[in-house]
């Protein structure tokens, strides 16, 4: 089979921008729907106890946790987007420019909410809305999903071997190991001459 082509720099960071957009603007028009039309802290069933709606406002990371340190999280997250952006100047991988595309998006919706929603910058709610008591006691966002997705998936790239530039790890090896033989030839070789 043959390898597809690397993607041209430009071409990864359009879809990794792209991507980006596309989650951020669903995220927020999510948090926009819950604002207008969700009862704050009052669940409404969708599936029963499978999935509800239950609008409230995070002002600490997963499960509430370190929620005197908003500020902190802001931080964080303008430290991720930045490593994306700063890493998209060398993906011409496919998968990754998805991966880290929806990564950026995720990360951006709740950045947003840190720096613009109240009670203020840096340290803004972030507004959540998605529960399944059945699986997490945690309630969730758009820009949640995306993130916890993007990072499961890093991590699968990661193992599979498949570099930000699009070849593979055991691409390398082999190249080495070729590159190896070919010098221990070359030493056989000048020692047999001499």
């Amino acid at each position: 089979m043959a390898r597809r082509q690397p993607l041209h720099g430009s071409a990864a960071g359009a879809i990794i921008a792209i991507l980006a957009v596309f989650v951020l603007a669903a995220d927020q028009f999510v948090k926009y729907l819950t604002i207008a039309h969700l009862p704050l802290q009052k669940p409404v069933p969708v599936l029963g106890e499978f999935l509800q709606l239950f609008y409230i406002r995070n002002s600490g990371a997963a499960f509430s946790i370190g929620a005197g340190f908003t500020w902190i999280f802001t931080i964080a997250l303008s430290v991720v987007a930045c490593v994306i952006v700063w890493k998209a100047f060398s993906v011409r991988s496919r998968l990754w420019a998805v991966v880290l595309g929806a990564l950026l998006g995720g990360v951006l919706g709740n950045l947003s909410d840190r720096v613009f929603r109240a009670p203020g910058f840096p340290v803004g709610h972030v507004v959540d809305m998605i529960s399944m008591p059945w699986m997490l006691p945690a309630i969730f966002n758009v820009a949640d999903m995306f993130i916890v997705t993007g990072m499961i998936s890093i991590a699968l790239l990661i193992i599979v071997g498949l570099r930000l530039d699009g070849s593979r790890e055991r691409d390398h090896k082999d190249v080495e190991a070729s590159e190896g033989a070919e010098a221990a030839e070359n030493n056989d070789a000048a020692e047999a001459g001499a």
